[in-house]
Formats: C-alpha cells, sequence, structure tokens
C-alpha cells in the first residue's frame, strides 16, 4: 500500500477547494457537463457508455470510475461496460496501426532497409 498515492481520492474538500478557487468556471462546466450527459438523440445509457470507452483512452481513473458508476445507474449491463472498455481498446490500438504509415514513409523515403 502506498502512503502517497499517485491520485488522492476525490473528496468533498477537494472539490469545494476547486470550485472556490473558480467558481464561475466551476459552475459553467457542471452546466455543460449536466447538458452533454442528458438524453438527447443518444439515450444517457449510451452516452455513458461512450464516455466509459473514452475514459480509458484518456486515461482519467477519476473518469473510468464516475462514469462507469454512472453507467451502472443507467443500466448498463457489465457485459456492455466491458464490450465499451474493448471497443476503446481497438481505437487506441488501431490509431497505433493507422500512424505506423507515417514510419514507413520515413522508411521509403530515407531509403534505409533492413537486410534481415
Amino acid at each position: 500500500m502506498m502512503d502517497n498515492p499517485m491520485y488522492p481520492a476525490a473528496s468533498r474538500d477537494l472539490s469545494r477547494q476547486r470550485h472556490e478557487l473558480a467558481p464561475e468556471t466551476s459552475d459553467a462546466f457542471k452546466a455543460f457537463s449536466a447538458a452533454v450527459f442528458a438524453d438527447g438523440e443518444i439515450d444517457k445509457k449510451t452516452k455513458q457508455l461512450i464516455a466509459v470507452a473514452v475514459a480509458h483512452v484518456t486515461q482519467c481513473p477519476y473518469c473510468i470510475q464516475g462514469h462507469t458508476k454512472a453507467a451502472l445507474n443507467a443500466g448498463a449491463t457489465d457485459k456492455q461496460i466491458m464490450e465499451a472498455i474493448w471497443v476503446a481498446a481497438e481505437m487506441r490500438a488501431g490509431g497505433a496501426f493507422a500512424h505506423s504509415n507515417l514510419a514507413l514513409d520515413t522508411i521509403n523515403h530515407v531509403g534505409h532497409r533492413s537486410t534481415t
């Protein structure tokens, strides 16, 4: 067990401090978040599944926990959450795969070829 974890536990004290330091921005962010996650053309559960996937790509532990909990509360199943995570994993890996074109193009322009 670590005495000084990398990510402190979210707390009301930290939330209050964040709000006190920039109240207008904090209020605007809360309103924005509420609008984004409200039912619309996409239902709340689907939006939370998207958020779970994105949280895994951005690697935000607070977002992973919060949106996983919100997805469950919106009716998502464990299997739906895991499937969303696999979609995120494929997209993250897909970026590396797609960007390999940059390395291949550089190899082709520089002209170095391995003989083995």
